[in-house]
């Protein structure tokens, strides 16, 4: 494999990134906005990994040299926030443990005014982290286990690039 070879395995990897992170995005705004699926706290907290794995597929398509495997090893670092947030988050939906995060339960109101307990209330519907959203009735995997199934895809794909560039690179050295 040549040098061209090796950058356009990179430029792949960074392109792929970015529309991943995006297509995460997409598709939980579409269920939150078309599909009226409540977000839980833990659920608004996944969606970060993806805002920052845009970034920094944008910034592997523009570094060259010894940055690439900075900006690499970063991705790798975001994917597995990402998949470790998930395992959290199945966690606290599978009864395992309680969610880390105070938003997952529900607010107590310590008045007994009851205009103060409005101005208490979530500008949002407020969703238990404990309770699990389903695509498909039909189907036993919630969309917190195929957020962490498809960060272990990208993860996979990002770990076969890395090794598709180092063999690049000791056949041409």
């Amino acid at each position: 494999m040549s040098y061209q070879h090796r950058q356009s395995i990179k430029n792949l990897t960074g392109i792929l990134m970015v529309l991943a992170g995006g297509f995460a995005l997409g598709f939980a705004w579409i269920a939150e906005n078309i599909w009226n699926m409540a977000p839980c706290g833990l659920c608004l907290l996944e969606r970060w990994p993806y805002r920052i794995l845009i970034v920094a597929g944008f910034f592997l398509l523009l570094v060259r040299g010894a940055l690439v495997t900075w900006v690499k090893a970063i991705i790798v670092l975001i994917l597995l926030v990402s998949l470790g947030l998930s395992f959290v988050h199945i966690g606290v939906e599978e009864g395992w443990w309680m969610s880390p995060l105070p938003e997952c339960y529900a607010v107590a109101s310590h008045t007994q005014d009851l205009a103060a307990r409005f101005m208490e209330m979530p500008d949002r519907p407020h969703k238990p982290c404990d309770l699990p959203s389903y695509l498909f009735n039909w189907l036993p995997i919630s969309l917190t286990m195929m957020n962490g199934f498809y960060s272990l895809v990208l993860l996979i794909w990002v770990m076969i690039s890395n090794e598709l560039e180092k063999k690049s690179s000791r056949k041409f050295s």
